[in-house]
């Protein structure tokens, strides 16, 4: 036998693609392509969920502003009230202690 002669089976060593990974090549670039596909897939729903999210965000904030709105004069109503009825209450006492 050679000093430079290599066995039969090292064949298979000094090639990276042996017989068993020829057969999985056309898988991988199937999975390669098909991921790529939901990666895009994904990213489109991305921007279609912020631009939902944005959408809904705005009508929660428009809401709020009404909420806060509707809050404010709420609470002036009853501060006039309070004061009327304090006023009320005043003149309740003070034509209470004339008539004692």
């Amino acid at each position: 036998m050679c000093i430079n002669s290599a066995p039969s089976n090292s064949v298979s060593q000094k090639h990276p693609y042996n017989s068993h990974n020829i057969r999985l090549i056309p898988t991988l670039n199937r999975w390669r392509r098909l991921n790529k596909k939901k990666k895009k897939k994904m990213a489109k729903m991305g921007i279609e969920k912020t631009n939902e999210m944005e959408m809904k965000n705005l009508k929660l904030f428009m809401e709020n502003q009404s909420i806060i709105k509707e809050n404010e004069r709420l609470r002036n109503k009853a501060l006039l009230l309070h004061q009327e009825n304090l006023t009320l209450l005043a003149q309740l006492q003070h034509n209470f202690s004339i008539n004692n």
